[in-house]
């Protein structure tokens, strides 16, 4: 399985972004897929996730400004990013944790929020 990340690039404080993620295996087979990001130093933190039944985790600094939703038909996993902030600039990943427990990584999207 291979993760394909797009969306990422240069955006003013108070921006948006749109980043998507596309498998090229089935979504159905997932436990979970979302978005984690990581800045140099820093460990890999969670962004967002969904899980297969739905229900979503929000890392607390993003809660209410950023938004994950998933495409069956379209193999895809879409972080929504308002109100970007200054340090929201990372890395972000994408990840399915498949129910073999196979966990693929997407090959990573800059964001660069500036102030």
């Amino acid at each position: 399985v291979q993760l394909q990340a797009s969306g990422g690039g240069l955006v003013q404080a108070g921006g948006s972004l749109r980043l998507s993620c596309a498998a090229s295996g089935s979504v159905f087979m997932v436990n979970h897929m979302g978005w984690f990001r990581q800045t140099p130093g820093r460990q890999r933190e969670m962004v967002a996730i969904i899980r297969r039944r739905g229900d979503v985790e929000y890392n607390e600094a993003v809660k209410g400004r950023f938004t994950v939703d998933r495409d069956h038909a379209k193999n895809t996993v879409n972080l929504q990013m308002t109100d970007l902030k200054p340090e929201d600039t990372a890395v972000y990943y994408c990840n399915f944790l498949w129910v073999t427990g196979v966990d693929s990584w997407g090959q990573g999207t800059l964001v660069t929020v500036s102030s």
